[in-house]
């Protein structure tokens, strides 16, 4: 009921979209309205189903899950772009991005000290932002459909089907629309699937240790903030630039699916945390 619904919802704001061949089309509000489809799924699936909204997951997380879910994107992410920078599939910095922010912070700075400031800003109240536009997909992903899971399958084939359906939602806006940097539609597709799924496992964990949807909000605010919003742009295009950065290039994936292996081998930790509150919901009953 749940993925049907997530759907059903996205498919209206999909068209919207894809009629208006940007994902800027609407000044944004249709991508919007797309990543809080998967929040008002879960609502109508617990409402029909005569549960209740407090079942989420709403309670803030300890400050030692929240402050994994703000770094980990931050690790991930400048390990991939160091080894871009090192190898030299991509230059850094990009000067002309630098550029132009003298012009977007309007401060009359130095590039150098436009950056420096463009970077503390959206590191820290960017992510405020970036948060508020990710809870619509989190409130659906890991506050409904991974605890959901959970119940009956084992933490791997939670983590695989989340991260499953998660990169499939995507689709659409990466076949039809302007959702890539640049790759072949085949190769942007396949990069961006092994990377959603890999930190799919992250998310996971994360909300089965924690107990809190606003692990995997922080995750993905952070996730977008530091690769859509700094370290792509701030990456010189060398040619071929472009297959290797990004959610569409290759390395991401790469050390994402790295990450993925360590929280994997931490399964245990939160099956048997699960399980337990399982067996306790069966005694209550």
């Amino acid at each position: 009921m749940y993925i049907a619904f997530v759907f059903l919802f996205s498919s209206v704001f999909y068209l919207l979209m894809l009629r208006a061949h940007s994902l800027g089309g609407g000044g944004g509000l249709y991508v919007t309205g797309i990543m809080w489809c998967p929040a008002l799924a879960a609502f109508t699936t617990l409402i029909l189903n005569g549960r209740r909204l407090t079942e989420l997951g709403w309670k803030w997380p300890a400050r030692k899950y929240a402050a994994m879910s703000w770094y980990i994107p931050l690790m991930y992410a400048g390990i991939a772009y160091l080894f871009v920078r090192i190898s030299g599939l991509g230059g850094f910095p990009n000067h002309e991005f630098m550029q132009g922010l003298v012009g977007r912070m309007a401060l009359r700075l130095s590039p150098g000290a436009s950056t420096v400031l463009y970077a503390l800003l959206m590191g820290s109240f960017g992510l405020i932002g970036s948060m508020g536009r990710a809870l619509g997909e989190e409130i659906g992903w890991r506050g409904f459909l991974v605890p959901e899971l959970a119940k009956t399958t084992s933490f791997t084939t939670t983590a695989l089907l989340s991260g499953i359906v998660w990169a499939c939602w995507h689709y659409p806006g990466l076949i039809w629309g302007d959702y890539n940097a640049g790759t072949p539609t085949w190769y942007g597709l396949t990069c961006f699937t092994v990377m959603v799924v890999a930190i799919a496992v992250i998310f996971a964990w994360l909300r089965l240790k924690s107990g809190s949807l606003w692990t995997g909000t922080i995750l993905h605010a952070s996730h977008n903030l530091y690769v859509q919003g700094i370290f792509t742009p701030l990456t010189q295009d060398r040619g071929k630039t472009a297959w290797f950065i990004d959610e569409f290039g290759a390395v991401l994936p790469i050390v994402a699916v790295g990450f993925a292996i360590y929280f994997w081998r931490r399964r245990r930790e939160v099956e048997s945390g699960v399980n337990a509150d399982v067996e306790t919901a069966i005694v209550a009953v």
